[in-house]
């Protein structure tokens, strides 16, 4: 069963109020949402976004009677703006995103998400798009790979990996999850007692890749600051550091800076709209949290609040 991470952190920094309008980006199985309704009272609302079908299905499920409260859409939060317009709500008191995977994504061997059980390589979040994880491996040219898994898995072994993983295909296709992380664990020398598996960081790479997650990541973090009203917030959660340096990339932009000028005086250049740091150092799991879920290790938590702006700026 998915454990949701943070959720304390979450509520209080969001500043959940009575009544409020808020927009869940990655809805999952809907537990944060619960605590977000728990907290704002029956008045409350919640859109709720998630690009798997499956997990708005379960969500709706979870939620029991709170889920008359939540308006269920099926899609990607990085078209958010777009995706908001027939709920009747153009503006929200917060909005957060949850760049994670649930346990019941990474659970289903059927989405080639793990190498824990066999699976098709998949690894699709959204099963209408139409690149797997198979396509990348048995297609992509040998030079590309290496980049890809060196920049989405942070893993040096890179090239030495893309020359297996080219080799293999020549004979024979890859189309299982065990098939792909054992070329993958000899092309590093086996495991040889290493407590992350050698085939950890490229199946994150590829993952990464084939669900597009760190430009999801970016144009989600610039779509929740337009749409969050003056004085809401906006609260994301990350689980990989290049995800994380993209939303605090994205944050800080809209933070802005004040430039002395030469005749004297500053002036603010950013982003527009500005905000304001909430948490600007990453909360993170408490050594309980961490202890009883260790997916939870890994999550950091920024937030952000949006000034109050006269001009609108909510919408292009």
């Amino acid at each position: 069963m998915h454990i949701p991470v943070l959720v304390r952190e979450v509520v209080e920094h969001l500043g959940v109020c009575p009544g409020g309008i808020y927009l869940d980006g990655t809805l999952g199985g809907g537990n944060h949402a619960r605590a977000i309704l728990a907290a704002a009272g029956p008045g409350a609302k919640i859109i709720g976004i998630d690009r798997d079908a499956g997990a708005l299905e379960r969500a709706r499920a979870n939620l029991g009677p709170l889920a008359a409260q939540v308006h269920f859409i099926h899609g990607t939060f990085s078209n958010m703006i777009s995706l908001v317009q027939n709920s009747g709500h153009r503006e929200f008191d917060g909005v957060l995103l949850d760049l994670g995977f649930s346990s019941d994504q990474l659970d289903d061997s059927a989405r080639g998400l793990s190498f824990m059980a066999d699976g098709p390589l998949d690894m699709r979040l959204d099963q209408s798009q139409p690149r797997t994880a198979a396509q990348v491996v048995n297609e992509m040219p040998e030079s590309e790979l290496a980049d890809l898994i060196y920049k989405f898995g942070d893993e040096p072994a890179s090239r030495r990996i893309a020359r297996a993983i080219v080799a293999e295909r020549s004979g024979t296709p890859f189309r299982s999850t065990l098939h792909l992380a054992d070329v993958i664990a000899r092309a590093k020398g086996g495991r040889r007692g290493a407590r992350i598996h050698p085939a950890t960081q490229t199946f994150q790479a590829i993952r990464i890749f084939v669900n597009d997650e760190f430009e999801q990541a970016r144009a989600g973090c610039e779509a929740a600051i337009r749409l969050v009203k003056g004085g809401g917030r906006v609260a994301v959660i990350t689980f990989h550091s290049g995800e994380d340096r993209i939303v605090k990339q994205c944050f800080a932009r809209h933070v802005g800076r004040d430039v002395s000028l030469p005749q004297g005086g500053s002036r603010w250049e950013g982003d527009r709209p500005r905000v304001a740091w909430i948490v600007k150092k990453p909360l993170t799991a408490g050594e309980d949290e961490a202890r009883e879920n260790p997916r939870a290790r890994s999550a950091k938590l920024r937030v952000i609040e949006r000034l109050q702006d006269r001009a609108k700026t909510n919408f292009p």
